[in-house]
């Protein structure tokens, strides 16, 4: 599904106002363009309830050095979302396996993502996942509140 759709901007809208709230700011004001989702360069995924709701977004975007940090060959996590009411149940897990897994056949060398301090539950979900601390990079980069978390995607 593109990162367009209206789901996928509907979540995307709910996952703004939650780090907004969690941050007391404007949200994630990293530039994106759906274009930038699109294989082979990325790809975004959604998630649907039994009912048909969108509950969970996820994507990657390719990424090289560009002066903030990247290195050639990286995959950057982006969205990733799960609602309120349908976390816990292995969905954030689930869709970073196969945005991983996507990343890898596309031959990108390293997902890398950027969080913050005020989400743990995601930085519990990237540890456990095998995701270490890296260099900041990104829009966030000099921000205090910022976390940088990197895991290599060759040699498995």
């Amino acid at each position: 599904m593109p990162f367009d759709h209206p789901d996928a901007v509907k979540l995307n809208d709910q996952v703004q106002l939650e780090y907004a709230e969690r941050y007391d700011g404007e949200g994630d004001e990293t530039p994106l363009d759906p274009a930038m989702f699109r294989p082979p360069h990325g790809l975004y995924l959604m998630a649907h309830d039994e009912r048909g709701r969108p509950v969970a977004t996820g994507g990657w975007r390719a990424m090289d050095e560009n002066g903030e940090g990247y290195a050639d060959g990286d995959a950057e996590l982006k969205r990733m979302y799960v609602v309120p009411e349908e976390r816990g149940r292995g969905l954030a897990r689930r869709i970073l396996a196969l945005l991983e897994e996507d990343a890898r056949a596309a031959g990108r060398r390293r997902m890398v993502l950027e969080t913050g301090t005020k989400q743990p539950e995601a930085i519990a979900l990237y540890l456990s996942s095998g995701y270490e601390p890296c260099e900041r990079f990104g829009l966030y980069r000099h921000h205090e509140d910022s976390r940088c978390f990197a895991k290599l995607l060759t040699g498995q």
